[in-house]
């Protein structure tokens, strides 16, 4: 992999960001992580250059509102195009309660020709933990979090320079991963609020951290970047905040992204 672009960095009920989802980019193949919960998805991909027919590999890592129900206007629009004959591959990577959760939406809310085209085309891959898929070129392992809510897989792939990046899902980091995390490259991780607002936004209750107590966590861990997201949305400066919060307790490299914008990861040669 050589990038990553953020299509969005909201949590699940924000006003001005988009829900958290990314493109991870290598070469000319790419795997979308995540859907975010509207047809915004589909503008914040044209705005980056994208259409949906470039995107043939989706991984779902849970069945949230915000992060499945856009998948549900790309299957809009494309299952129109699958009834016209476009035979490009259509993957959905995802564990088996989204995956139920995926036929149960589309069956419900389309007409039954819709239906038809999708089942006929696309292919929902159900997970199982520590299953290795080479997607995009790149060998990615997708392992369960532990969550204490729904069903949540997250993944590590090695970069193309050799480096670790790890995605967490949503939830705050189950201990038992620690020792999977230890001296990665890159942790993505959320980061609900800052630690002051925690009383606000109330992220312990959600199963979510506030960026001081994922920074305490990922210290010892000897973590190189870390990469927060999935964030409220009432700071204009959210970037400057939360870095600001984030390099009291953390050593290593922090990155707040905001939406559509892109993290390198690799130098092209």
């Amino acid at each position: 992999m050589e990038k990553i672009i953020m299509l969005g960095t909201g949590h699940g009920f924000v006003y001005n960001l988009y829900n958290t989802c990314f493109l991870l980019i290598n070469g000319e193949e790419n795997l979308l992580v995540d859907t975010g919960g509207g047809i915004e998805i589909v503008k914040m991909l044209e705005e980056k250059g994208y259409k949906l027919t470039d995107i043939h590999n989706i991984f779902i890592s849970h069945c949230h509102t915000d992060h499945i129900l856009g998948l549900l206007w790309i299957l809009k629009k494309m299952s129109g195009l699958f009834s016209k004959g476009y035979n490009e591959p259509f993957n959905i990577y995802c564990n088996q309660e989204v995956t139920d959760a995926i036929r149960k939406l589309y069956s419900s809310v389309f007409p039954d020709a819709r239906v038809k085209a999708i089942e006929k085309k696309i292919n929902i891959h159900t997970l199982f933990d520590g299953e290795k898929l080479k997607i995009a070129s790149e060998e990615i392992t997708f392992f369960d979090v532990h969550p204490k809510g729904n069903q949540l897989y997250g993944f590590e792939t090695i970069l193309n320079n050799g480096e670790k990046l790890i995605f967490l899902g949503d939830e705050t980091c189950n201990p038992v991963l620690y020792d999977r995390l230890k001296g990665a490259d890159y942790v993505m991780h959320e980061a609900f609020c800052l630690d002051e607002e925690e009383a606000v936004f109330k992220a312990y209750e959600k199963h979510h951290s506030t960026v001081k107590s994922v920074c305490e966590t990922m210290q010892p861990l000897n973590i190189k970047n870390l990469i927060l997201y999935h964030t409220e949305d009432t700071h204009e400066n959210k970037k400057e905040l939360y870095t600001r919060e984030a390099e009291k307790y953390f050593s290593g490299n922090v990155l707040v992204p905001n939406d559509l914008e892109e993290i390198q990861l690799v130098k092209r040669r």
